[in-house]
């Protein structure tokens, strides 16, 4: 990605991500993490959507598509919209760590317009872990997964203990994802984003 900001460099001391062994199986759905999350719950009318699966490594794809509610200018995907979708799919990689995680920094280079009615294909993985930093780069691809870039990302995600959810969310959210009898599901409702 060009003009990466020092803050996404990785440091010196910096280790190559490990896949946690129980991490789903390369080609798995990972499923939403939360029914009501904009980027991947299926409870959202408006939200994305986005389904993804689990790569080799410590990687995902993932894919969604752009619908007239998330256009910005007439036809074309929103930028918000794309920038969600990357963060959507560079959150993701934290399951694959199981790592509870908040997305700390994403710098976004939009490539070309995305129009309306567009599968985008997204790419992501882990690039380097140093302490509780996780340093991780998404593409989004139109015309399939081989198509050129219209979107790309550099991220840094900071892990987080469950506390960090239980003090700043909705009280009703945070105890209707807590008394969810599916481990799981109730462990992946706490996975990414502030």
């Amino acid at each position: 990605m060009s003009g990466t900001s020092a803050a996404l460099q990785p440091p010196a001391d910096a280790v190559k991500p490990v896949r946690h062994p129980d991490a789903p199986a390369p080609g798995e759905p990972l499923g939403a993490h939360y029914g009501q999350c904009f980027g991947c719950g299926g409870e959202q009318p408006h939200g994305l959507h986005l389904e993804a699966r689990a790569g080799e490594g410590v990687s995902i794809t993932a894919e969604f598509t752009v619908q007239a509610a998330h256009q910005g200018a007439p036809g074309l995907a929103h930028g918000g919209v794309l920038a969600t979708a990357l963060d959507e799919a560079l959150g993701s990689l934290n399951w694959l760590l199981r790592t509870i995680a908040v997305t700390g920094r994403l710098e976004t280079d939009f490539v070309q317009p995305v129009p309306v009615g567009t599968v985008l294909h997204l790419e992501a993985e882990v690039t380097a872990v140093a302490g509780r930093k996780i340093y991780c780069t998404a593409t989004g691809r139109i015309g399939g997964p081989g198509g050129p870039v219209a979107v790309r990302a550099d991220a840094l995600f900071v892990e987080v203990k469950v506390d960090h959810f239980i003090d700043h969310g909705r009280e009703e959210e945070i105890q209707a994802a807590m008394s969810d009898p599916d481990q799981v599901r109730r462990a992946r409702a706490f996975e990414v984003n502030p």
